[in-house]
């Protein structure tokens, strides 16, 4: 009955689940003679050890011929339990019987989740065909999901670069999706138009940062990259990629996908290991040339960015005179502090000033809304204004209006807070006017702190303003002013922030450095806005 059949060598392995010793032997022979390698057992519950052990081993066959009348259970029953099994439940199943056949039986074979029946005895051309057949629907099933899991990948990958606030995070990211879309260890560089590269890694261990390897291996790329458009791939044989880039002390192949933002001055290589047995695959290598582009046009705007903020930056510590450059002010101590945003954020436009006019020391702390190089121009251009206001001016409701005037005229969509404070250093008279910020805090000897009622409009409005607020300042008084950088923190009500504020500010030692210092140790890490701090007291 399974005459000889014509050779085939589809190297598949096949599981032949028969009770039937001869019939298991024959069948066998057949598939033996067609080139494929044969698994027999007697039972439905050899089957599954079997299916067990391979499953842990990684050596699952290509295709199960079940007899549906075993001792132990049927045939549809054994199906039941491998479609269970999700590690199992891409195995197709064909179900054979050497008894009469009713078309009842084949619809539960197929309910079963049975992928073919066979009823035997048949022709070796037809179980060779049937084995081929199910084997063929089996990986070309297992390929559309491999696809749509790489291409689910892929996207995730591109959203978390895209979500990246710098390049490192973009490095990171970029080889953590290289590493998902490879399954082996990955390594991304990003260059920007100053050079300098970023690294992100994934699931290897690379030599130490200061070994040399990353060095050498950004200077490889860079190389690469110099001239290029568009994305190209290629593999550095292990004598030219630097060895341990991927594992200490390895050499190892690696192919190199390399894409060039549109400015021609951003490249991003995604490095990962080649295995010189394995056969390349054309799908992966696609995939990565998309993860590459993507991450240079995220790239590309965020190096940009690095290059405004350090522009901002400069600016900021340009018109900002340092704590040891503060003018000598007669009669009164100052200390100020400026800490920019966090490195993923961008600069705003907070800034301080102490000035003497011809009715004392004017103080002001302030904050452009927005954050961005226009930000810091506004901010320069409001400290100047400033500046040549105090020159025939001191009351502080009047310096607010000339500059709520100013911005009105030459900047009209932008608005700003700032507290200016009036001091007479003989009498400790202080008064100040508020538009729209954080009023000043008055820490009085002996631990109690209590906000200024001061408030007013925003700068940039045209609205009126309220009378100047007076306090008076003991000689063991200092007076607090702060932008709301310091505490502003997203999800907290301003309010609570304040009253942690004043409380810390309050147990805050003596002194005007001490109480700068603590309170940026309290409130000042990686915030996502500028800090502008300044303290004062009688000299």
């Amino acid at each position: 009955m399974y005459g000889n059949g014509r050779q085939q060598s589809p190297g598949t392995t096949v599981l032949v689940v028969d009770d039937v010793a001869a019939s298991r032997y024959a069948m066998g022979a057949v598939l033996s003679r067609a080139g494929h390698q044969v698994v027999p057992v007697a039972s439905g519950g050899e089957a599954l050890v079997e299916l067990d052990v391979r499953l842990r081993d990684g050596t699952l066959p290509d295709v199960a011929l079940v007899d549906v009348g075993l001792p132990d259970m049927s045939g549809f029953e054994l199906c039941r339990r491998v479609r269970a099994r999700p590690p199992m439940a891409a195995l197709p199943v064909v179900h054979f019987s050497a008894a009469a056949t009713a078309p009842g039986d084949r619809c539960r074979g197929l309910d079963a989740g049975g992928d073919a029946y066979l009823t035997v005895p048949a022709e070796p051309q037809v179980i060779q065909a049937v084995v081929r057949a199910a084997v063929r629907g089996a990986r070309r099933s297992t390929g559309a999901e491999t696809a749509v899991h790489r291409l689910m990948l892929l996207s995730e990958a591109i959203v978390t670069v895209q979500a990246a606030r710098c390049p490192r995070e973009l490095a990171a990211a970029a080889a953590d999706g290289a590493a998902h879309l490879t399954d082996s260890p990955a390594v991304v560089f990003v260059t920007g138009p100053d050079g300098e590269p970023y690294r992100g890694t994934a699931r290897c261990r690379p030599a130490p940062a200061d070994s040399g390897v990353h060095q050498a291996a950004a200077r490889l790329v860079t190389r690469l990259a110099e001239g290029r458009t568009g994305v190209t791939s290629t593999v550095v044989p292990a004598p030219l990629w630097p060895a341990g880039m991927f594992r200490p002390g390895v050499e190892e192949d690696a192919r190199l996908t390399v894409a060039t933002a549109q400015d021609g001055r951003t490249a991003v290589c995604l490095a990962t290991p080649v295995r010189r047995a394995a056969i390349t695959d054309p799908a992966a290598d696609g995939l990565l040339a998309r993860l590459a582009q993507a991450c240079a046009l995220a790239a590309e705007p965020l190096l940009l960015y690095r290059v405004e903020r350090h522009v901002a930056l400069t600016l900021q510590h340009s018109f900002l005179p340092q704590p040891h450059k503060l003018p000598h002010l007669p009669g009164v101590d100052i200390v100020v502090r400026y800490v920019p945003a966090s490195r993923q954020t961008e600069i705003g436009g907070d800034f301080y000033a102490a000035l003497r006019t011809g009715e004392g020391v004017l103080t002001a702390v302030g904050d452009v809304v927005g954050h961005s190089l226009d930000a810091a121009t506004v901010m320069v251009e409001i400290r100047h204004a400033l500046r040549a206001y105090c020159v025939t001016e001191s009351d502080p409701v009047v310096l607010a209006e000339r500059l709520d005037r100013m911005l009105q005229r030459y900047h009209p969509d932008v608005t700003a807070t700032v507290c200016l404070a009036l001091l007479d250093p003989g009498s400790g008279r202080v008064r100040i006017a508020n538009a729209g910020h954080i009023p000043p805090l008055i820490l009085r000897d002996g631990g109690g702190a209590e906000y200024v009622d001061a408030c007013g409009p925003l700068l940039g409005l045209g609205l009126e303003r309220p009378a100047p607020t007076e306090r008076h300042l003991a000689p063991t008084d200092r007076l607090l002013m702060v932008t709301d950088g310091l505490i502003e923190t997203r999800g907290i009500p301003l309010e609570t922030s304040m009253e942690q504020l004043r409380t810390a500010a309050a147990d805050a030692p003596a002194g005007l450095d001490p109480l700068c210092d603590v309170l940026l140790r309290c409130f000042g890490r990686d915030r996502e806005d500028d800090i502008a701090m300044l303290a004062l007291r009688l000299g």
